[in-house]
């Protein structure tokens, strides 16, 4: 898998910096190297958010991920006594 290039705090700067509207979005991309589309994608996803606001999504991003892996270890334990529970002695 590729490594991403630039880090999410410089993803909001690049957006901020095209949002003041000196330059064009072409001429954004340019300097940094990225694609339109790249931009685009990334002012769907990042679009509005501060740096702040980026800190605390990474952390219900890692907070959501641990708690849905909690989940999924009771589901196989739950599965697991119903299976235990089953058999017959």
């Amino acid at each position: 898998m590729k490594k991403n290039r630039f880090s999410e705090e410089q993803i909001v700067r690049i957006l901020k910096e095209a949002e003041t509207g000196v330059q064009p979005i072409g001429e954004v991309c340019r300097k940094y190297a990225v694609t339109e589309q790249t931009f685009y994608r990334w002012r769907k996803r990042y679009g509005g958010l501060s740096l702040p606001e980026l800190r605390r999504l990474r952390e219900y991003e890692k907070e959501n991920a641990r708690l849905k892996r909690i989940v999924a270890e009771r589901d196989l334990e739950i599965d697991a006594l119903k299976e235990l529970m089953g058999k017959k002695w």
